[in-house]
């Protein structure tokens, strides 16, 4: 639990500086492509700012492959896999504040 808020306090403080990037990420280009109502440039675009500060590379591009392909995020959630699990926990982590920061930023 300790490790975890040590995580958040980090984000917090990550976002209070985060600057946006000129070249679109993996997720960002996967959202833009998405058929999701709630996709827009500018979302997708502060959803990829949170993955830079929050997620590795190799994580963002697994996640850009859920956003692209639903089913996989489906059995990914289901995985009785560590890795899976262990990803999947910091795929929620992400969500969890790609929501709070870009809603509050858009």
């Amino acid at each position: 639990m300790t490790h975890i808020l040590l995580r958040r306090a980090g984000f917090a403080l990550a976002f209070a500086v985060m600057g946006s990037g000129a070249m679109a990420g993996p997720i960002e280009t996967a959202c833009n492509k998405s058929d999701r109502k709630a996709s827009s440039r500018p979302m997708c675009s502060c959803i990829q700012q949170v993955a830079d500060k929050t997620l590795a590379g190799s994580d963002q591009r697994r996640a850009a492959d859920l956003i692209k392909n639903p089913e996989k995020a489906h059995k990914t959630w289901q995985s009785q896999s560590n890795r899976d699990d262990a990803f999947w926990e910091r795929y929620k982590l992400f969500g969890d504040y790609a929501e709070k920061y870009c809603a509050a930023n858009s």
